[in-house]
């Protein structure tokens, strides 16, 4: 069972959401030859104050 974690800022509409778990199903049933029903994705929606790269949080960037 397949299960894929994905870390976004928030702020994704309903149905990205909903294409990107299709997509992503696809994928993962092409490549790894799993069935849809054994896929679970779960999305962890960040606000960009809780993300930061090279030292800097997102919500400081301009």
């Amino acid at each position: 069972m397949p299960t894929i974690n994905v870390q976004v800022f928030e702020g994704r509409t309903l149905e990205q959401k909903r294409a990107f778990v299709k997509a992503v199903t696809e994928a993962t049933v092409q490549t790894l030859g799993a069935t849809p029903e054994s896929v679970d994705i779960i999305i962890h929606e960040l606000k960009k104050e809780d993300w930061a790269t090279a030292g800097r949080l997102w919500s400081d960037r301009t």
